[in-house]
Order: structure tokens, then C-alpha cells, then sequence
């Protein structure tokens, strides 16, 4: 590989110019924009007959089951309204468990008996779709043999069209199940998950004399973290280019230390591919909300506005696509991986997480004095009693080889689990823990000290940007999802264990109360006994620190560095009785999800070992041998020869280190998923490191216009 095409790359970079200036630039009429590529409630409203209509509103916001009868007037309208906007196909949009979306988009047309064509589309293939569900991760769901799988279509997620150069395809979101019925995809038991939180839910309601709310469901806001990297230097670097990651890279001079990137002034080229993105977002109506950079040199975020969990999934899958589809127009790479440059911050995705009835009602809204909100007080104490009873399958709900490089630094919160609650909160479980209650006022003004301005409220509580698990006003921000990783995963388990919490508190509560005890002296009692229980999952220092990885070991937390550590917990008896009584996961679906998920950490492993040693092997190790012959030529005195010995030293280790990890890779084992998982963590992974610092020790040494690769300062801050 030639440098002097990172030397042109460079040029090139440096020398565009945006090609409109910022008054040229059109502008984005939101309200004529938002949804108009998405089979809203107002199109559906226009397009279909009453009776249709309101039939269809009843599955969508009463959960009522579909009514098969309305599928031919629906997919009618679908069509007619597709036809206006530029489609030719329609595709049934769903997610398997490789962690991203699929598609088969079929046509339209049909041919008439004259030989004329005609558009059709008919309800029964509306509502149902057949994928091969032996190509798709099953985990011995389904065998070669066995490759039928069904498509359902999720009325609760509106169609949308999706532009493309050439035309436009109907994308209709589904689910994805076996033959038997099984779950292939993040969906179907994301829903499943909900139908259960949903039934606890409105039992701690009804004791609270709620018998109007008919539905609950989770809310989630996923911010979106990622990098952009020119495409030009991008091409240069087979590690990005096939991992979504840099395999090595020497530190740069400068990084993030300097703390001027986070929310500093965004690039022309960047902002102009934000308003794309945004404007793309909106049509199909995606509540995007905020964008700035993040903390990274490079690094940026989108978020939306919060949406039912089902829905704001659907719109964080199309998030991700729009993203990097938008980006190779602008010419950049967008990466989604967790950790694609070591020594800055990694990519999260974070999960913030609440409970909204259809009332409108935010159920852990605490008020201005949550220590006397006794609803609150029951849902938060469950969230917490959750929290703590089964940490460790939330950290298993994130785990991965990506997001192993980021938990941990650079402000993504470590593998242990704990809770953070902050200010008026944490003054009122302190005093629940000892048998008292307090207030908790939330209001609380801060006087800046500047004459003309007013005193401002501030939060009930301060942020905590270490802890994994953090109450930040009215919800729970799960922090430790990954930037590439389906949010369906994270809600699952968050939806599951609190249903399984709040069926306790509330059989515990029925209980009291037919035996004729005052509810709220049977909350008190209640509430005070589960936070003696459950404090310890509560802490609000830095979680970073060696004295909290002590303290936690102490209170029995576990430390789940990698997916190795987690995967047994995937399909431990605790997790089979917990998802198969809240039908959420049977036992076999568990047993495939423990198959999915170790093979794609070994087959990620696997293929950033095979691009190691490739690079390492056919382009760095080349270059520097051929410094060294460089070298050779001029060295004369003893401090030259003495650079060029250590140069020497440097060759060998990175030969050694190449020999070491393919030594290792030949003797694989072949013992079972967890076995192999265990050999990736213990004996690949470390090697891989070796490799790494090998190869950037030679960075720091090799004649720059020799070096193969374009360096951490080139790609970070090139654009």
C-alpha cells in the first residue's frame, strides 16, 4: 500500500470546500416533513373506512388482538398510498438475531390474462411473509433442513417507505418466528416482555384506585453514539474496513485531554450530514431530538424523543441505517462499533427506560416530594429489588466482544451493576433503609450570583456518568448498551425483571390489604423491608475506582468483564424460570440465545484475528523491514546503530507476537460454546494485545512515509 495515497487522501481533505455556503443552504419545514413517508394514524384516518379504522386503532392502542377480516382494506390502501410516493416493492422489515435488520422486497406487479400488468397487494400478504429461517442465527432452532419461518406483520409499528436512488420500497415492519412458533428475532419477545410488565403493572395500579388505565406499557429514548472517519482514509485501513475497528494505532499527540471537543462548534461537512440524516429521519417519523459531538475527537451523538419501547426500537434500527447510508453519500464511514479507537471514548447506546400508562401518567414521575409519593416509591423500589436481584442478566443482555473493549472508561460505566439515584432520592432511600421517611423535596433553586439573572430549580438529583444504572429526573438510564447493539435486547430483560418484581410487591400488597391492613401502612413496611434488602446495589461514587470494584465485591455484586463471564447465565436455571414463567423466552429459546450469542463473539474474535494477522503480517512487518534496510544504509555512529537495534528488538517482538497468536489460533479447541469463549478471553484476546502493542511501538518508530497505515491523528481529526 502505497503512503503517498494517505498523502493525496490528505490533500484532498484539506483542500474541499463545502459546495453551498450556510444562507444557500435549504431549509427543513419540520411540520410539513415529519411522517411523510410513514403510514401514520392520520393516513390511516384519510385512507381507510371507519369501521377499518377504528377496528385497526384498537390493536395499535388497546393492544385488542387483530382482527384478520381488515388486512385486504388495509393492504389496499397501503398500496394505493405506496404507488403515490414512488414505490414498486414492498418488503416485511424484521430483526433477526444477527443484530440488524432484514429485508426481501417483492414487487407489486402482477401479470393480467392479457399479458398487462397490475398492482397488486392482498392482506394475506399483508399480515404474513415466509424468509428462510435456516439462513438467519437460530441456534439450533432451526437446521438446514428445516428452513420455514414466518413474518408477522406489528400493526403497533407504522409502514414506511424508504427512498432510494432509482425508487421507493414499502417497508412493513414484522416479527420473525419459526415453523413451530418459536422466536428467530429481538422483537417477539421484546412484545412478549411488555404483555407481561403490563399485567403486574396494572395490579400495583389497581391497589392504588387506577381502575381506568387499560394499558402500560415501557417507554425508551436510545441515545445514539458514533464516529465519523473519511472514507478516503477509511479505505486505507482493512481493520476498519472489515471489524469496525482499528486492530492498532499508536496514541496520538493529542486525544481528548484537552475536554474541548464535547459539544464544541460541529464541522460544516458534519453538520451538513446531520441536517441529512435528520431530515431523512423525520419524513419517516423518527422524533430525532438532539445531535451534537461527543466527547471523542470524531465522535458525535443523535437522539430522539422518547416512544414506546417497540416503536422507539423499529426507529433505532432505521437510526442505524439511515446513518451509515447517509455518511457514504457524504463521504465518510459511519461507525457503529463499541470501542473502534482505543485510548478515547467508546460508542454507547443508552437506554433511558420508564413506564407510561395510556393515561398519559409517567410512573416513576416522583413529584416535588417523592418521599411521600406512595405509588412512585412502589414502582422505583421494584426497578431497584430488579436491579439487584438479576444485575447479572442485564449485563448479559449487553454483552459482546465490542462493547467488552468499552465497558469500564472513558465514561462507560464499568460490567458491575448498580443503581445511582443522586440528590432528594437518595435522602429518601438512606431513610427508608432505616426504617424512616423523608420528603425528598425536589425543588431546589441554585443562585449563579449574577445579578440580572433569576435563580434557576435544580434536578432532584446530579448525574453519575459512571454508574450503569442511573434515575435521571423521571426515568432509569441503562448506560452499558452498546452503540451496535439492538436495544430490543436491553428492554427484554429491563421489561421481565420488573414484571417479575412487581408481581411479588403486588401479591405481597393483595395479600395485606384482604387481610385487612391499611394499604399505605402495608406499603411502608413493604417498602422499608425491600430496601434493607436491596441497598446494596445502590451506590453514588465513582464506579471506576479499584475501592469500588472491592466494596462491590464485598456486597456480592458480581464483575462480569466479558461475554465468557456472562454467557452461562443466558441459559442458567435462574434464567429459564424467570423468562419462561413472565413468557417471555421458553427453555429452548434460551438454549438457541446462549448458541447466537457465543458463536458471534467467537466469529468476531476469529475474524479480527485473521485481519490481525494479515495487516500485521503483509503490511506492517514489510514496512518496517524495509525502514530498517533504510536504516542500515545510513547508520554510522553508536547512537544511529543503536536506533537501528532497537528497531531490531522492535521486529522481533512484533514477529514473535505474530507467531504467538497464530500458534494460538491453530490450537483452538473444540470443546463446546463455552469452551471456546473461555479460550477467546483466556488465551486470544491477550494475544491479540501482544500483537497491538507490538504494532504500535513500531508506529512510534517506522519513517512516517514508509508507515502503511493512516495513523489515530489522520483519521480523528481529518475532515
Amino acid at each position: 500500500m502505497s503512503t503517498n495515497i494517505r498523502r493525496n487522501a490528505l490533500v484532498e481533505i484539506s483542500s474541499e470546500r463545502p459546495g453551498v455556503t450556510a444562507a444557500d443552504a435549504p431549509s427543513i419545514d419540520i411540520n410539513a416533513v415529519f411522517g411523510k413517508y410513514s403510514f401514520t394514524e392520520n393516513v390511516q384516518k384519510e385512507r381507510l373506512s371507519p369501521k377499518i379504522f377504528r377496528s385497526l386503532q384498537e390493536t395499535i392502542r388497546k393492544g385488542k388482538r387483530l382482527d384478520p377480516g381488515i388486512a385486504d382494506e388495509v393492504a389496499s390502501a397501503m398500496l394505493k398510498w405506496a404507488l403515490e410516493l414512488g414505490a414498486t416493492h414492498y418488503t416485511h422489515w424484521f430483526q433477526p438475531m444477527t443484530g440488524s435488520t432484514a429485508e426481501k422486497h417483492d414487487c407489486f406487479i402482477e401479470p393480467r390474462g392479457d399479458g398487462l400488468p397490475i398492482a397488486k397487494f392482498r392482506g394475506s400478504e399483508l399480515i404474513r411473509g415466509e424468509p428462510d429461517a435456516s439462513s438467519f442465527p437460530s441456534g439450533g432452532l432451526r437446521a438446514t433442513f428445516e428452513a420455514r419461518g414466518y413474518t408477522a406483520w406489528d400493526p403497533t409499528s407504522p409502514a414506511f417507505i424508504l427512498k432510494h436512488q432509482n425508487g421507493a420500497t414499502l417497508v412493513i415492519p414484522t416479527l420473525f418466528v419459526s415453523w413451530k412458533g418459536e422466536a428467530l428475532d429481538k422483537k417477539t419477545p421484546l412484545l412478549r416482555s411488555g404483555s407481561a410488565l403490563q399485567e403486574h403493572a396494572l395490579r400495583i395500579l389497581r391497589l392504588f384506585g387506577n381502575q381506568t388505565a387499560s394499558r402500560i406499557e415501557s417507554t425508551m429514548g436510545a441515545e445514539q453514539e458514533y464516529f465519523l472517519v473519511d472514507r478516503r482514509l477509511a479505505a486505507l485501513r482493512p481493520d476498519l474496513l472489515v471489524t469496525g475497528r482499528t486492530l492498532f494505532g499508536a496514541k496520538p499527540p493529542r486525544g481528548q485531554e484537552l475536554e474541548d471537543y464535547y459539544f464544541g462548534a460541529i464541522h460544516g461537512r458534519v453538520l451538513a450530514f446531520m441536517t441529512e440524516v435528520e431530515s431523512e429521519l423525520l419524513a419517516l417519523g423518527v422524533p430525532v431530538k438532539t445531535r451534537h459531538n461527543e466527547v471523542a475527537p470524531g465522535q458525535y451523538e443523535i437522539a430522539p424523543l422518547f416512544e414506546t419501547a417497540n416503536l422507539a426500537t423499529d426507529h433505532q434500527m432505521l437510526t442505524m441505517r439511515t446513518l451509515k447510508s447517509v455518511a457514504a453519500r457524504f463521504g465518510f464511514l459511519c461507525l457503529l462499533h463499541e470501542k473502534p479507537f482505543a485510548g478515547v471514548n467508546g460508542s454507547g447506546k443508552h437506554n433511558n427506560w420508564s413506564i407510561g400508562t395510556d393515561e398519559g401518567e409517567n410512573l416513576l414521575e416522583p413529584g416535588d416530594t417523592p418521599g411521600e409519593n406512595a405509588q412512585f416509591l412502589v414502582f422505583c423500589t421494584a426497578v431497584i429489588r430488579a436491579v439487584h436481584k438479576y444485575g447479572h442478566l442485564l449485563r448479559m443482555s449487553v454483552c459482546g466482544a465490542g462493547n467488552d473493549h468499552r465497558l469500564g472508561a472513558n465514561e462507560a460505566p464499568p460490567a458491575i451493576i448498580s443503581v445511582f439515584l443522586g440528590g432528594a432520592l437518595d435522602e429518601v432511600y438512606n431513610g427508608l433503609a432505616e426504617g424512616s421517611i423523608t420528603p425528598g423535596t425536589k425543588k431546589d433553586p441554585i443562585e449563579i450570583g449574577v445579578e440580572p439573572l433569576p435563580p434557576i430549580n435544580r434536578h432532584s438529583g446530579d448525574r453519575n456518568r459512571t454508574s450503569p444504572f442511573a434515575f435521571t429526573g423521571n426515568k432509569f438510564e441503562f448506560r452499558a448498551v452498546g452503540s451496535s447493539q439492538n436495544p430490543a435486547g436491553s428492554t427484554t430483560v429491563i421489561n421481565t425483571i420488573v414484571a417479575e418484581s412487581l408481581d411479588y410487591i403486588a401479591t405481597k400488597l393483595e395479600a395485606a390489604v384482604s387481610q385487612g391492613q391499611d394499604l399505605k401502612s402495608a406499603v411502608q413496611k413493604l417498602i422499608v423491608e425491600e430496601v434493607k434488602q436491596h441497598k446494596d446495589i445502590i451506590y453514588t461514587g465513582d464506579c471506576y475506582t479499584q475501592a469500588w470494584k472491592d466494596e462491590a465485591a464485598k456486597r456480592g455484586l458480581p464483575n462480569l468483564v466479558s461475554t465468557a463471564d456472562c454467557l452461562p447465565h443466558i441459559n442458567s436455571k435462574e434464567a429459564v424460570e424467570l423468562f419462561t414463567k413472565y413468557k417471555v423466552y421458553t427453555e429452548i429459546e434460551l438454549d438457541s440465545r446462549f448458541e447466537i450469542i457465543g458463536e458471534n463473539y467467537l466469529h468476531i474474535v476469529s475474524i479480527e484475528t485473521a485481519t490481525a494477522l494479515e495487516v500485521a503480517g503483509t503490511l506492517i512487518l514489510p514496512a518496517a523491514l524495509k525502514y530498517k534496510s533504510k536504516l542500515q544504509s545510513v547508520a554510522t555512529t553508536a547512537a544511529q546503530k543503536a536506533l537501528l537495534d532497537k528497531l531490531d528488538k522492535q521486529i522481533d517482538a512484533l514477529i514473535l507476537a505474530l507467531d504467538s497468536l497464530r500458534a494460538k489460533q491453530e490450537a483452538f479447541p473444540d470443546d463446546g460454546t463455552q469452551a471456546k469463549a473461555n479460550y477467546v478471553r483466556d488465551a486470544i484476546l491477550p494475544a491479540l494485545a501482544e500483537l497491538r502493542k507490538a504494532v504500535d511501538t513500531l508506529e512510534e518508530s517506522v519513517d512516517d512515509n514508509i508507515w502503511p497505515l493512516p495513523t489515530y491523528t489522520e483519521l480523528l481529526f481529518a475532515y
